[in-house]
């Protein structure tokens, strides 16, 4: 009995011996078989998680979440759109309005109360020396009635035989009156010389801008202008055909533009008032 379980122990180990090596690696091969399939199942189940994630609900979620942030963005760009217009339009409204209105409109006010002032004290006046009539009932263009000049000139002889009465002006104030001079013309009769040039344009310092001061009255600067007809020998005209010839306004303007670029290259002469 011994013996035969020796026997019985020496043949288990003997197949221990003998036993197929492939055999085990193959059964290494089937672990790790399994442990690969199970790898497999494993990504299976995170592709098939990932799958569930991408469902036609989330999608749509996906695609509104999306459209929702364009409009947004589009909303803002309409707002800043809208923000830089009105900004532009601001501008464009601020430059659209004339930025000197509010100083001509003053200025409006300073030469209506400047005239009004100064037709009260012409009128206030007992020596009949000038007579003012507005224009077409126009405040700021005047007719000027020059009554009188020194009895003893030419020129008030002239007036006698004549039957001339006055010497007729036409005064108009620009829109800066009293600080820019006005513009003065004679109208009739016509004269001659007495710085009366042609068009009936006078040559007189203080009537530019560089010999004119807002001190200046209408009277005051009628009785300069007797004066300087009187010291430039002026004469009514009495030739025939050239005396019925009226001055014009455009004829006054261009000789008055070109006596002033002469005289302010060359110096201006102006006669006392005392010489009147």
């Amino acid at each position: 009995m011994a013996t035969l379980l020796r026997k019985i122990g020496l043949i288990r180990l003997h197949d221990r011996d003998t036993e197929d090596p492939k055999h085990h690696q193959g059964s290494l091969k089937g672990t790790k078989g399994n442990q690969k399939n199970n790898n497999i199942k494993h990504c299976n189940t995170s592709n098939s998680e990932s799958n569930i994630l991408s469902t036609p609900e989330i999608k749509t979620k996906k695609l509104d979440q999306s459209s929702k942030d364009k409009a947004t963005g589009k909303d803002k760009q309409g707002k800043d759109m809208k923000e830089k217009q009105q900004v532009g339009g601001g501008k464009a409204s601020s430059t659209s309005l004339p930025p000197l209105a509010p100083h001509r409109q003053h200025c409006t006010q300073v030469r209506t109360r400047r005239l009004m002032k100064e037709l009260q004290e012409i009128r206030r006046l007992g020596d009949n020396f000038i007579t003012v009539e507005l224009a077409d009932d126009n405040l700021f263009d005047w007719n000027v009635k020059l009554h009188q000049v020194d009895k003893d000139s030419a020129l008030w002889q002239d007036m006698k035989e004549t039957n001339t009465e006055f010497i007729l002006l036409n005064v108009s104030f620009p829109d800066n009156f009293p600080f820019s001079p006005p513009f003065m013309r004679v109208l009739s009769p016509r004269l001659e010389n007495g710085y009366v040039l042609d068009g009936g344009a006078i040559c007189m310092e203080l009537l530019t801008p560089r010999g004119w001061s807002s001190a200046y009255t209408v009277e005051a600067v009628m009785r300069q202008f007797a004066a300087s007809l009187v010291k430039g020998q002026g004469r009514i005209c009495r030739k025939a055909g050239k005396s019925k010839k009226a001055f014009s306004r455009k004829e006054a303007e261009a000789t008055f533009k070109s006596l002033v670029k002469t005289h302010e290259k060359y110096g201006w002469v102006s006669p006392p008032v005392s010489d009147g």
